[in-house]
Formats: structure tokens, sequence, C-alpha cells
């Protein structure tokens, strides 16, 4: 497949540079402009992306090479661009999977799409050091993605001087500043930023953004930049659906966290997903398999808690074979109690807060033996970010870090994956395939 994919990454020189704000700002300047943008987030990161589709109403894709390698990472973004594609970085442009290597950075990514980097770089309390900043970024590495850049943390009065300075000392356009909203914040916790549906007014927030945008930023020359990248081709692979099946997918604020990839890996091979609420439904709905994503659960612990007729319904479930994944705060909402308060109890096991990241970052998941979703000696890319720790995370896999660090996790039966680590079902498509097999089983047995 070949698209024309007009297309910018929006890299930062480290987290808090201003990444978000300013490509959630471009994103609702575009749309309001009548163009049709898609959002990526490179990494992967759940927060970001909704975000993302809180502004432009579809989806936002992860790009992430550690997940899908070069050519999965270029597959997802042909599937999806559109008319005008702005990708969000992670972390500092550079950031990879070591502290000494780019590899699954957001230069990586760039370089894997071909896509010209414009940099986010606060320059609060800077002069002729911000060029020496910028023309650090443009020569660390070869070749030189950055094609501009973008003020964060400047006045109105001192943007014309810098950006001289920058552009004359580093040969790249300056494409404006988004000045100081404070009104406009987007506020964080533990995971990273707050959820968008949690955000009040959000719309509102946006629309200043963008007001903004249209007023400090060069909106023309970025669109100018992104429509003047070659087309992109990649094979995007194709799955015929197995049979048909109900997967209920847990989707409120307490469970948020899913990759688009799964979704649609999940659809592509035949299922339906229903979308329920365990904080506000009374009962399982009607499927033949479950889907229990990570999220923040322990924010709403008193009505998860409260739902006696949904823990009932899911234990009863669960307890009775259907087939489960179960991400992360999906797994701890499986268990006895997070935090004292009395959960599903599928596993006599209890949550308690860390009070720091535990067993954090990517991993690749090694299994034993067969199960639901795991061929004997297969693997499975995933990521773990969280907080909270149970008193038994399971032991049924072998979750190998980068660095070749190993730990145990999970729990894996015929009909269930439980644990911490999040899924990206594409880095194994027969690990999707299993689970809805297994679906398709159960509907034939109902």
């Amino acid at each position: 497949m070949i698209k024309p994919a007009p297309r910018v990454l929006i890299a930062g020189t480290g987290s808090g540079c201003g990444k978000t704000t300013t490509v959630c700002a471009v994103l609702q300047a575009f749309k309001n402009r009548g163009l049709a943008p898609m959002s990526f987030k490179c990494g992967p990161d759940y927060i970001d992306p909704m975000f993302h589709t809180g502004i432009i109403g579809v989806d936002s894709e992860n790009l992430d090479i550690f997940f899908a390698g070069e050519e999965g990472v270029r597959s997802a973004f042909v599937k999806h661009a559109a008319d005008v594609n702005v990708i969000e970085g992670v972390m500092g442009m550079y950031d990879g999977l070591a502290m000494d290597a780019d590899a699954a950075s957001s230069y990586h990514v760039a370089k894997t799409l071909d896509a010209p980097v414009v940099l986010v770089v606060n320059v609060r309390g800077m002069a002729l050091s911000a060029a020496a900043v910028v023309r650090g970024y443009m020569t660390l590495r070869k070749p030189n993605m950055v094609r501009g850049v973008i003020f964060n943390k400047v006045s109105p009065m001192t943007y014309p001087s810098l950006k001289k300075v920058v552009e004359n000392e580093c040969g790249v356009p300056v494409f404006g500043y988004l000045p100081d909203l404070p009104e406009c914040s987007l506020e964080s916790r533990h995971l990273g930023l707050v959820t968008a549906a949690e955000v009040s007014e959000l719309q509102m927030k946006m629309q200043r953004l963008a007001e903004a945008a249209e007023k400090t930023l060069d909106l023309d020359g970025l669109l100018a930049l992104m429509r003047a990248q070659a087309p992109l081709e990649a094979d995007v692979p194709h799955y015929e659906p197995l049979g048909s099946a109900r997967i209920a997918v847990a989707r409120d604020k307490a469970f948020c966290f899913y990759y688009r990839d799964n979704l649609e890996l999940l659809r592509e091979l035949g299922a339906e997903l229903v979308f329920f609420s365990p904080i506000d439904d009374e009962r399982l709905p009607d499927c033949d398999g479950l889907y229990l994503g990570g999220g923040y659960p322990e924010l709403y612990l008193e009505r998860l808690s409260g739902n006696e007729t949904m823990r009932a319904s899911i234990r009863e479930a669960v307890s009775g074979g259907l087939p489960t994944v179960a991400e992360c705060g999906g797994f701890m909402y499986l268990c006895r109690s997070i935090d004292g308060l009395d959960m599903v109890g599928y596993f006599p096991v209890d949550c308690r807060n860390t009070g720091k990241l535990t067993r954090f970052g990517y991993a690749t998941l090694h299994a034993g033996e067969e199960s639901m979703l795991f061929a004997a000696g297969g693997t499975l890319q995933g990521h773990e970010f969280h907080y909270w720790d149970a008193t038994d995370p399971g032991s049924a896999l072998r979750a190998v870090k980068p660095s070749g660090r190993e730990t145990r996790c999970g729990y894996v039966s015929d009909t269930l994956y439980a644990g911490y680590p999040h899924l990206y079902f594409p880095s194994c498509p027969s690990a999707a395939a299993g689970f809805v097999k297994k679906c398709i089983e159960r509907r034939s047995q109902s």
C-alpha cells in the first residue's frame, strides 16, 4: 500500500517540555481549518493518545518499534495515515531502550517513516544557549532529522530576537511559539497526565490552544513541510475472520488503557467488541469472552467494590471458564482486594501501593507451556507501568527486559491470561487468534 501521508514528528528535548500541549494545539487548529488530521504517538503510552482522540474524534495510533519493529511501524502508519499526520514523540528525541542507545526512540521512528522532526524547546532563561541546544539535537546522530523548532516558555517580546538567533546559528526555521496559558494546563498524576475524560472543559481548553496556535505558530509553514514529504509504502497485513464471537471490553474511567491495534486485530479476527462499565453497570453483558484492560482502578475503589452484582457476575463467569484477558489494572480487579477493599476475588491475592514504579518498562514474555495466548516456547511483547503490586503477581511467564534482566509474572491457562504486563497482540497475532478461537468455542457450547 502506498499513501501520500503528509507528516511531521513533533519531538521534545525531554519530558515536560510541552510536546503534548503543542501537538494538541496543532491538531485542534488543523481540525478547525477543515482538515482531517490523524495523530500518532511514539512508544507505549496510553494517555497522550486519549487527548488526541478527544480532539480529533478518531482513535490515536501508537508507533512503537520495540513492539512492532520498523516494518510494523511503517505498516501501522501507512494503514492509518490521513490528510495530515502529526506524530508526538516520547521523552527526549533520542531517548530509547537504553541510556546509551536511540533504539525505539522518537528519532528512530522519524528515520523509519522519513518524517521531518520539529523540536519543541523550553527556552525559559535562555538566549544564545537555545541555539546550542538546537544544534546539539541536529548533530548528535546522522542523518539529522530536525527540520524546524517550536519554542515553549518564551515571551512575545523575546521571541523575535530568539527566533533570529536560532535560525542564523542553526539554519532551521522556527515555526513559532505557544504563549503561556495557565488556564489550559494539563494536569499530571503518577502515570503521566490525567486522562482526557477527567479534564474539565477539555474542548474549551483545546479551542483556546488552537486560537493561540493560529496567532503564534506558523501553521502554514508546518503544513508545507508536511506536504513536501515523499509518499510512503508498506505491506499492511490482512487477517481473515475465524468466526464470530462477542468479547466484553471494560471501558470507563477505571479501565481505559487499550492499544488501538489490539482492538482492531480482535475485530479483524471476527470479534464483536461490546463495551461495558465495571463501575456503573450491574452485570457483565452477554458475551463469549472478557477483556479487562488497565487504567486507574485505584481511583475508583469504593465504587468498584460497592458494585457487588458486577463483581459476582465476573467472578462467576471467569470461574466458569469464560475466556479472559486481564492486564495490569484489570488483573488487580480480579484479585481479592485492592488497598483492603473487596474486588472480584478470582485470585486469592491482595494489591497494595508500593509508592514507586514497579518492574517498569518493556518486556518480552516467554511461555514455557501452551495456553490460550501462548504456544509452548512462544513470545509476546509487553510493557509494565504501575505503582501497585500484588502479593503474588504470578509466575507462569518469563518477562525479559531489553537489558536481559528477567522476572516471573502472570497467570495463564487454556482460557486465561492475567498479569501486570500490557500486551501488544500484533507482535504475535496467533495470541489474539487464540483468544478469539476460545471465544468462538465458548459461543458454540452455549
